[in-house]
């Protein structure tokens, strides 16, 4: 533990920080699973809606710095797949 006060500062500082980006990362992952059950259950709107959401979400959460530019790419990538999916069988 840090011993000078602006140190502690900066602890209490990370620890928020690192909530913060927890909860970006478990939103995400709930936003996905909610997303599977949209195109499960064959829903268009729901599935349309529910992807602006994740969009909108990975996108807030690179801007915060949350997460790397790159994997919100990628989990984005997924989910239009995921979309695609059932359209390309």
């Amino acid at each position: 533990m840090a011993n000078i006060k602006q140190q502690k500062k900066r602890v209490e500082i990370a620890s928020r920080q690192r909530l913060e980006n927890l909860r970006y990362r478990s939103t995400i992952k709930t936003l996905t699973k909610r997303l599977e059950t949209a195109v499960a259950d064959g829903d268009a709107d729901l599935t349309a809606a529910e992807h602006r959401e994740l969009v909108r979400t990975l996108d807030r959460a690179v801007a915060r710095g949350a997460l790397h530019k790159n994997t919100a790419a990628r989990k984005k990538s997924q989910a239009a797949r995921m979309i695609a999916a059932p359209a390309a069988a």
